[in-house]
């Protein structure tokens, strides 16, 4: 519009709308004051009443937020500030139809719905559904939405005055130190942290909350794994170190096996205090694997998992628009580690058995040269000593695993035992296996073509989540389901938009080696930019992804070319 700067009179405007047609909400897009140090942009306006909410940003400056400057003096603080006041805010307008804002779940992660800036400043962004009874202007109820409604959020969700410096302060203190325990973990060899006292069981496969109850048993560590982190604020904390290399945790059926292993999946975010895995943290380059039956794999070097088909089909470039559960699994491993991942997650449970196992009575019924699959077990001491890529596997079913894993954790009704010496032992009776393959040789990086990465529906840039199952992007759906580490919808959208920003901005030009764009993305997420890169790309809910998740959506794009 041509204004360098907040226009006042947002009440004025509205008057002198009144009753005008529901499209001339077009014409209130820009900043408006809203009194000192306040401001609010109305981002985008919808075209008719019955068309998605209008989006809206509240922001106040620092002066007028008044939050202690230590609470804003990192980039990880600001995130948790955020984290709190959008939890506040949601709370103010909960029950409000008017309203659509997103507060994230028990995961505290960067998000467009709210971000404090360098300054101190608060930027507080959600939908607004434009009052238009009989498709015209209802100024007076709109100027209610936009003027006292949000000064009343600022009022009591937005400002230091409206909070209890101590809950605030615990909420930031309890994000820095998972962040900082996270950051220690490759720095004493570890890929996971369970903290003594904490809660890992969920309430339900539907709330993430903490389980309650008498049954509910509290992490101890047993004491050959123990380990004492000093915190930032917590000071000393001790717990259940993982360490690098391989890594099993065994068990009897419903002792808490896959309930660890969700809790380390789950440890590379930070969470809300009272959530039981506040001091769980997992390495950042953490990936959780699973077979996944008719996904589409492009030009992936599988021929360390699978070899000589039946049909000839090269396997050192192979590709498929239907892969089987173990090729599924065999490309998704080979993915998160050209990706950057360190750390491999696995669960039997939803893991393809013959791509993790062939025992002796096997091997003996088929000779190897009828049988293309080559089984994890022989390649993972490999994956960890000639490439520095360890893996924590949930095994309740294959003894064969004891021969290769540097330490085995058993869970007996969720309380963790080191029986490591004791797999050993059992280990050294034979069973007449024999390894089938010498080493992991590696993977091959590859070139995606930018122009394969196309956002475009009828000329319009498409982009939106489906909950956490589908990404739209563009005329394509890409099936998430099985990417574990996928937190919410916002964050769907996040992994979206960064597809996209990964082609405006030329990290992928065709040249570059996914991982390599996937660098430059992160250097931008982190940046100073960080978010506001994401929302340049459209305006909207979304939480910043990591480059892991990411990279998942670009490979089950069926879209998708690669150069090699």
């Amino acid at each position: 519009m041509g204004r360098q700067g907040p226009r006042g009179g947002l009440e004025r405007e509205l008057e002198r709308l009144d009753g005008a047609p529901y499209g001339r909400y077009k014409g209130l897009v820009g900043t408006w004051e809203l009194g000192p140090g306040r401001t609010v942009r109305i981002v985008r306006a919808q075209a008719d009443p019955f068309a998605p909410p209008g989006r809206v940003a509240l922001r106040l400056d620092g002066e007028a937020a008044g939050f202690e400057p230590e609470l804003w003096a990192t980039p990880v603080r600001r995130r948790a500030l955020a984290g709190y006041l959008v939890r506040s805010a949601a709370r103010e307008v909960r029950g409000e139809r008017a309203y659509q804002l997103d507060a994230g779940g028990q995961e505290v992660l960067d998000r467009g719905s709210c971000t404090v800036g360098a300054d101190g400043s608060v930027t507080l962004r959600f939908g607004v559904s434009l009052p238009g009874p009989r498709r015209r202007i209802d100024g007076h109820q709109a100027w209610r939405l936009l003027g006292p409604g949000a000064a009343r959020i600022a009022d009591r969700a937005l400002v230091a005055r409206a909070h209890e410096a101590a809950l605030v302060r615990e909420f930031v203190e309890t994000v820095e130190d998972s962040a900082a325990l996270r950051a220690e973990l490759p720095q004493r060899g570890l890929v996971g942290f369970v903290a003594d006292g904490a809660l890992l069981p969920r309430r339900s496969g539907a709330d993430d909350r903490p389980a309650r109850g008498a049954g509910v048993v509290p992490f101890r560590s047993p004491q050959e794994l123990r380990v004492t982190v000093r915190l930032p604020n917590a000071g000393e904390v001790s717990g259940m170190g993982v360490p690098e290399g391989v890594t099993l945790i065994v068990g009897g059926g419903f002792h808490g096996k896959s309930t660890l292993l969700r809790a380390l999946e789950s440890g590379v975010w930070d969470h809300v205090p009272g959530d039981g895995r506040e001091r769980v943290a997992a390495r950042a380059d953490t990936v959780k694997l699973r077979a996944e039956d008719g996904r589409r794999v492009e030009r992936v070097d599988l021929h360390a998992f699978v070899d000589h088909l039946p049909g000839g089909a090269d396997t050192t470039d192979f590709s498929t628009d239907n892969a089987s559960g173990s090729t599924s699994q065999a490309a998704s491993l080979c993915e998160a580690v050209e990706a950057g991942a360190r750390v491999l997650l696995i669960d039997e449970d939803t893991a393809a058995t013959n791509l993790m196992i062939r025992d002796a009575r096997m091997q003996a019924l088929v000779a190897k040269e009828r049988e293309p699959l080559t089984p994890l077990v022989d390649s993972v001491r490999s994956l960890h000593r000639d490439h520095g890529v360890s893996t924590v596997l949930v095994m309740g079913g294959s003894g064969d695993y004891l021969d290769v894993a540097d330490r085995v954790i058993m869970m007996d009704a969720y309380r963790p035992a080191d029986v490591t010496a004791r797999a050993r032992e059992v280990a050294a009776v034979p069973t007449g296996r024999r390894a089938e393959a010498e080493s992991f040789p590696g993977v091959v990086h590859r070139r995606p073509d930018p122009a394969s990465l196309d956002a475009t529906a009828r000329g319009r840039t498409r982009i939106r989540s489906r909950g956490t199952d589908q990404l739209v992007f563009g005329e394509h759906e890409v099936d998430l389901r099985s990417v574990e580490q996928v937190v919410d919808g916002p964050q769907v959208t996040g992994i979206g938009l960064a597809m996209e920003l990964l082609v405006r901005r030329g990290h992928l030009d065709g040249r570059r080696t996914l991982a390599e764009a996937l660098d430059l993305l992160d250097a931008e997420l982190a940046g100073p930019e960080g978010v506001a890169a994401l929302l340049s790309v459209h305006d909207e809910d979304l939480a910043v992804p990591r480059r892991f998740e990411v990279a998942a959506a670009v490979n089950r794009l069926r879209a998708l070319r690669v150069f090699r």
